[in-house]
């Protein structure tokens, strides 16, 4: 069974910098892509950063030039580095993971077509 854990959020001023993290254990195969999605209560899930099995990496445009995404060697753990947090990036952050896809296309940006979620971590950004 696969599962998927976060952590990392937290509360931070605007202008400041956290690192979120995701372990992911239980898979047969490496998962066709992996990234962060954020949810604030009454909207839909977004896309944040998303990474392909070979690596490519994809940014949705409100993110670009401030986070980071990463991933270990072993392809189990995934990090998102932010920085320059602004109060609109409050929100629960989710990891998920998608099992299969064509390496023709870049990773999906859209919540449902991922398989696997983790429970989310809290990210706030206040003065």
């Amino acid at each position: 069974q696969l599962q998927i854990v976060e952590s990392g959020g937290g509360s931070v001023q605007p202008g400041g910098s956290l690192r979120l993290s995701c372990v992911v254990s239980g898979y047969r195969t490496t998962p066709y892509c992996m990234g962060w999605f954020r949810q604030v209560p009454g909207e839909e899930r977004e896309g944040v950063a998303f990474i392909r099995r070979d690596g490519r990496i994809r940014y949705t445009e409100f993110v670009k030039g401030r986070f980071t995404l990463s991933q270990d060697s072993g392809k189990t753990s995934l990090y998102l580095e932010m920085n320059n947090l602004k109060p609109e990036d409050t929100a629960m952050y989710y990891c998920a993971t998608r099992q299969l896809g064509s390496m023709a296309f870049q990773c999906p940006i859209q919540s449902d077509e991922y398989n696997y979620w983790g429970q989310g971590t809290q990210v706030t950004v206040s003065s």
